[in-house]
């Protein structure tokens, strides 16, 4: 791979870098709201919106992580 293309992955990789942490920040945000929502609420539609949106969080950076570990092995 030359220069211009590597450097090109690379751009790309700071930039889904700074996308994953703002992943990870709204997924830390949202995983408080989950905890801090009283037990009297939990099993409703509310507590569930939360919960998944937990979990898609979680899976977006997962995904980001292996994207990115993937362009780095292409950089070579």
């Amino acid at each position: 791979m030359n220069n211009f293309r590597r450097k090109r992955i690379s751009k790309i990789v700071d930039a889904l870098n700074e996308l994953k942490d703002q992943i990870d920040e709204l997924h830390e945000d949202e995983e408080e709201t989950l905890g801090n929502i009283p037990e009297s609420l939990q099993g409703t539609e509310r507590y569930e919106n939360s919960e998944n949106a937990v979990d898609m969080l979680e899976s977006a950076s997962s995904g980001l992580e292996d994207v990115i570990s993937f362009l780095e092995d292409a950089e070579g």
